[in-house]
């Protein structure tokens, strides 16, 4: 059975891979890097492969002191929440009702099933580890989740997230796209756009368990 263990190990023998390995063992030796050094598989945790009901695709980790924790927009408890998740939350809020929560901890999110995978793991400031090999590792893994038979829900946000659309087979998967909730575009589209309750939808539509987007 496929498993994200066997997945990483596979890709961990690529010579890509040895190389990005390689190049980011000597940026956490040698400068402030995010997230922690053990958290940057972080996502792949929570759920195993074929428990991924929903996967949520971001750009780099948070960049900022504390933030990054190795899921896509979340960030630990006792931490100011990033106005991406912000965002985040008042469209939840909107779409089905959720409390807004005191915490950006998406743990919860992660326990049942919602893959919250960056395309970039690792980062010093914005951009830095952009091209050094995570795009193509993250992008395997998006391949390997679109070769599933169980349906999967692909959230996409952000011109970078939905240049990963032509790798999902919609037929077979439920794509949804819309702006950036950062506040620079979530005014263009993202406010709206109901992703929460649409994967819902989907997801009942297909015999398989809604997702509870409560944060305790």
């Amino acid at each position: 059975m496929k498993t994200f263990k066997s997945i990483i190990a596979n890709e961990a023998k690529q010579p890509y891979y040895q190389a990005l390995h390689e190049f980011v063992e000597a940026e956490y030796a040698s400068k402030t890097i995010f997230p922690p050094h053990n958290h940057i598989l972080h996502a792949f945790n929570f759920c195993d492969y074929e428990d991924i009901k929903v996967v949520i695709i971001g750009q780099d980790p948070y960049h900022e002191l504390h933030q990054a924790n190795g899921l896509a927009f979340s960030v630990n408890k006792g931490v100011r929440m990033p106005p991406s998740l912000v965002n985040i939350y008042k469209e939840a809020h909107s779409d089905v009702g959720i409390d807004i929560p005191n915490h950006g901890d998406l743990t919860a999110w992660a326990k049942q099933g919602v893959l919250l995978l960056n395309t970039v793991l690792t980062v010093g400031c914005a951009n830095s580890h952009k091209g050094k090999g995570w795009e193509i590792f993250t992008d395997h893994i998006i391949e390997e989740m679109n070769k599933r038979e169980k349906p999967v829900v692909f959230i996409l946000w952000g011109r970078q997230a939905e240049n990963k659309a032509s790798m999902i087979d919609t037929n077979k998967h439920c794509v949804i796209t819309s702006a950036h909730p950062s506040p620079l575009s979530a005014h263009r589209g993202f406010f709206g756009s109901k992703p929460f309750s649409r994967t819902n939808e989907f997801l009942v539509s297909q015999g398989i368990e809604p997702i509870d987007w409560r944060i305790d």
